[in-house]
């Protein structure tokens, strides 16, 4: 920037620099998670049985996404659906804040030369059809480019402040009182939700002549110590074993704090020995904390885990089943995840609606209107989670999957909806026959009776094998699913034949019963094929199936 600026402006270029980089950040997360969430997950799942794998899962995931709040509201999730414990998370989070220090190391280069080539090519990966895995390379070649230079930007406009002379009289008033400029510090990251990108205003800052370095390295402090503060807000409503996630990262980050600060005065000499460069100092430091601060508190995490569980105990787990347990909002940036969530929630459905169907049996064993009552009670579960899900779903936007996501998509929603009609066919078709059964004292035949018991049977096992194969895509499962359809179909007739013939016979309890035999086969037949449509799709996908059962006419 040539000639005099006014302040004004100069600010606004300042602010408009470190805009541009939140954003740039953010871009680069929503490519990472939105490209490679289902990884991602898997990895911090998998690195969970040793503290030190955590730990460079952790670093190595943070690098990736940069953002330690990011990864932090990630692993929060994960020990809140208790998929992890706190310890293993408490160790991915050590690993994370040293994850986000790899970044700003990289970024101390100069780097002008690379953005404008992260840029052509983020622009180019781009404009790939919109579920492809090039489309999120290219967000984050573009983020990154921007990210470069919004740095070179703050480094510009921050120049001219070195002759300021209001200036220094403001940071020599913050710089004599530490506790202010760790406030400081702790304020603006909370407020950029980026400890990353303070530490890079920092170091642009320091580069420019225009923040001593002492001032920067207290500020780091308070970086560190801000970036706890969105993560723990966050998570407040969160079920206990999310919060004590962020809130062991702060217990960890405020001692750290306490226990470097009053020696910050005195740590310029020795940082000075990995290079005298102003902005280095300050990102060595920013290292070196975060680095010891894992090599203290990696052998304690199972300390801190227990310190927060006293704070934040579990809670009574809900009387009220219909509350969905696995549909988080947090996940809405990461389809492949959010899906994971919302399959796990329709498994609970599936739970449900295997339960009510093993009941029916049970109830026309016993005639017990109990247990009528009981299979209605878990029906009307089984639609609050099927209308909790729905409206998850159609917040789930489909426009950053790619196939496999935008395929799985359809598939929960789909098996989540013909479980919801199995249930519904259960509560208003086979239980009216139950108490119509119940009221009457009607009793079937011991042929009968068996006969239907059979089709349960097949039917239970249908539905059974439909979960599986919901979860795992088994190819040969989905077969026999299908294979399945044909038996029960060709069991039904046997079974209305033999009803037939004990009607000719005169069998006086199938006289009674005659109706409610014949219409307890059709409802079973029916779940059956509401269960079967969760094997078609992946058949077809494989070409087991052929495009229509009707032959081909021939001509006269």
């Amino acid at each position: 920037m040539e000639g005099h600026v006014a302040p004004s402006v100069m600010l606004l270029h300042i602010v408009g620099a470190v805009c541009l980089m939140l954003w740039s950040l953010k871009l680069v997360r929503l490519g990472v998670t939105r490209g490679f969430g289902a990884n991602l997950r898997t990895a911090l799942s998998a690195s969970t049985k040793n503290r030190v794998l955590a730990f460079v899962t952790g670093a190595g995931v943070t690098a990736l996404l940069q953002s330690s709040t990011a990864t932090i509201l990630l692993i929060a999730s994960f020990a809140g659906q208790a998929m992890i414990t706190t310890t293993a998370a408490l160790a991915l989070i050590l690993g994370a804040d040293v994850g986000t220090t790899l970044v700003a190391q990289l970024l101390t280069f100069d780097l002008k030369w690379l953005y404008p080539l992260l840029l052509t090519v983020g622009v180019i990966l781009f404009g790939f059809d919109k579920v492809s895995k090039a489309k999120n390379i290219g967000r984050i070649c573009i983020g990154l480019g921007l990210i470069l230079l919004s740095l070179a930007w703050i480094r510009e406009s921050a120049e001219p402040l070195q002759h300021s002379e209001t200036l220094p009289i403001i940071l020599k008033a913050v710089g004599g009182d530490t506790i202010l400029a760790l406030i400081i510090a702790i304020l603006l990251t909370w407020m950029a939700h980026s400890s990353l990108a303070i530490v890079l205003l920092l170091m642009s800052l320091t580069t420019s002549g225009v923040l001593p370095v002492e001032l920067g390295l207290i500020m780091v402090l308070g970086a560190n110590m801000g970036s706890t503060i969105a993560p723990l807000i966050s998570t407040m409503r969160d079920a206990p074993a999310a919060l004590r996630v962020p809130a062991g990262n702060m217990v960890m980050r405020f001692i750290g704090v306490l226990a470097v600060l009053p020696f910050i005065g005195h740590l310029q000499p020795y940082l000075e020995l990995l290079g005298t460069d102003d902005a280095r100092l300050l990102v060595n430091f920013h290292m070196g904390f975060n680095i010891v601060m894992a090599l203290v508190f990696l052998p304690l995490v199972g300390v801190v885990a227990a310190i927060t569980r006293k704070f934040f105990p579990d809670k009574v787990a809900s009387g009220d089943p219909g509350v969905p347990r696995y549909l988080n909002d947090k996940e809405m940036d990461t389809p492949a995840i959010a899906l994971s969530s919302a399959a796990r929630e329709t498994l609970r459905m599936a739970e449900y609606v295997q339960e009510m169907l093993e009941d029916t049996i049970k109830a026309f064993r016993t005639n017990d209107e109990a247990i009528v009552n009981r299979i209605r009670s878990k029906d009307d579960t089984v639609d609050r989670l099927y209308n909790a899900l729905k409206l998850y779903m159609a917040r789930l936007t489909q426009e950053y999957m790619d196939k496999d996501d935008a395929d799985r998509y359809v598939q929960i929603l789909t098996f989540a909806t013909n479980l919801e009609h199995s249930g519904d066919i259960i509560d208003k078709n086979l239980m009216p026959l139950a108490l119509k059964k119940i009221r009457n004292q009607g009793s079937f035949s011991t042929q009968g009776f068996k006969e239907i018991e059979n089709f349960h049977n097949q039917v239970l096992e249908s539905v059974k094998l439909a979960q599986t194969v919901f979860m795992t895509g088994d190819i040969d499962l989905a077969r026999k699913m299908v294979e399945g359809k044909e038996s029960i179909r060709q069991a039904e007739v046997e079974a209305s034949v033999s009803h037939i013939e004990r009607l000719r016979e005169r069998v006086p309890e199938t006289i009674a019963t005659s109706s409610l035999h014949l219409d307890i086969i059709r409802d079973y037949r029916r779940i059956n094929s509401y269960m079967c449509t969760v094997a078609f799709p992946l058949l077809e996908e494989k070409g087991h199936l052929r495009k229509s059962l009707l032959k081909t006419p021939t001509a006269e």
